[in-house]
């Protein structure tokens, strides 16, 4: 019942503090942890510098890709799907393969080096042994892939058609090289694909201009040697029917000559889309070489620690304040309310290095909450002063 009302009386008596009360409570608090907030503080610094110094610093390069599109889309829907695919193109797996074979990277150990850690430690024994199957080319060409995806980045800036592309690397001139290496390779690509594309639909368009030309001359030879022959003369033949042998014959010769040159008008249409294609990417900012590391950042590293080290200190000094504080109420419990002797708990807080001034001040509450206590302790150890 003591320890309910101390706790109440005290939960009352923070809620009422004056400002300047609580903020001497603070200094007070301060005071007293000053030594384990130190340490705290020291111990995340210090933890914060060494992974600074040794964490693997990463440098990132970008560029910027522009689509030039001839003809305006429909509408917005559209453009966002021109940009995402791509986007998609650019990280795809078979422009990742090109690149890492055109710049030897799966035996770069950045990108095809066998993965750390103890299941990499473990399967490197096992191959020692003979217990596991050696790595093969495909084995290193696909941890090259992993790594390279993780690094390399692609995204749409706003609603423009430029898109942003990023890529890692702890080689600030490496990450460039590989970037103008992806740009140059997609562009290259698009053009080989839309070359061969054209190439086959123009073959197909090639063909069908010869055949329609060997029907065409064959039709116009065949009025031309039919009217050479005296057409509506033959004693068989009236010349009404004659007549309508020949207009057939020159329709069969105009209709194979519209077709010939409406097949020569598209082949024409082809070539001019293969000069001028309707999606059309080109570089519009290099890569250059990274000046300054992209991670890790020290300001932010170093903010992180000093922010969580004074929090740390803080939580050991309340953990501090409340065992102590429960080595107070077990020595309160040992007391006895009549006059029968009893061993009380200073010692055992005395031993715990706990600032005088507050043992006091928490002794003087104790007593002001319990009037029993005070007659007993007073005459237990003020007797004497008395």
């Amino acid at each position: 019942m003591a320890q309910t009302r101390r706790t109440e009386d005290s939960t009352d008596s923070e809620e009422f503090r004056s400002p300047a009360e609580s903020l001497a409570a603070a200094l007070a608090f301060v005071r007293r942890h000053l030594t384990i907030m130190s340490l705290a503080f020291l111990v995340t610094v210090g933890g914060a510098t060494l992974y600074l110094a040794t964490a693997t610093q990463t440098y990132t390069a970008t560029s910027k890709l522009v689509i030039d599109a001839k003809a305006p889309p429909i509408d917005a829907a559209s453009a966002s799907t021109m940009v995402e695919s791509q986007i998609a193109i650019i990280k795809s797996e078979g422009l990742a393969r090109a690149v890492i074979r055109k710049l030897g990277l799966a035996e770069d150990a950045e990108f095809g080096a066998p993965s750390g850690g103890l299941r990499g430690t473990i399967k490197s024994i096992l191959r020692m042994f003979g217990l596991m199957e050696p790595e093969t080319e495909f084995d290193v060409m696909r941890r090259a892939l992993r790594s390279f995806d993780r690094r390399l980045s692609a995204k749409r800036v706003g609603l423009t058609y430029i898109i942003e592309i990023t890529f890692d690397s702890a080689d600030p001139q490496r990450a460039a090289k590989i970037l103008n290496t992806i740009g140059e390779t997609h562009i290259a690509a698009q053009m080989e694909a839309k070359f061969k594309s054209g190439l086959g639909e123009e073959k197909w368009v090639k063909d069908r201009i010869a055949e329609l030309s060997i029907k065409a001359s064959a039709a116009q030879k065949a009025v031309t040697e039919y009217q050479a022959g005296g057409a509506g003369k033959s004693s068989s033949q009236s010349p009404a029917n004659a007549q309508g042998n020949l207009r057939e014959l020159e329709a069969a010769a105009e209709t194979s000559t519209k077709a010939y040159e409406n097949f020569v008008r598209m082949l024409r249409y082809m070539e001019a889309q293969q000069q001028s294609s309707n999606t059309e990417a080109h570089l519009l900012i290099e890569a250059s070489r990274p000046l300054e590391a992209s991670s890790p950042k020290p300001l932010i590293v170093f903010g992180i620690s000093i922010v969580g080290g004074l929090f740390l200190g803080i939580a050991l000094g309340m953990l501090r304040d409340l065992f102590v504080r429960d080595i107070l109420v077990v020595g309160d419990a040992t007391r006895v309310p009549s006059g029968g002797a009893c061993e009380p708990a200073q010692p055992a807080v005395v031993n715990q290095n706990y600032p005088l001034a507050v043992l006091s001040r928490l002794r003087r509450q104790d007593a002001r909450d319990e009037p029993g206590a005070l007659g007993v302790q007073g005459g237990f150890r003020r007797g004497p002063d008395a």
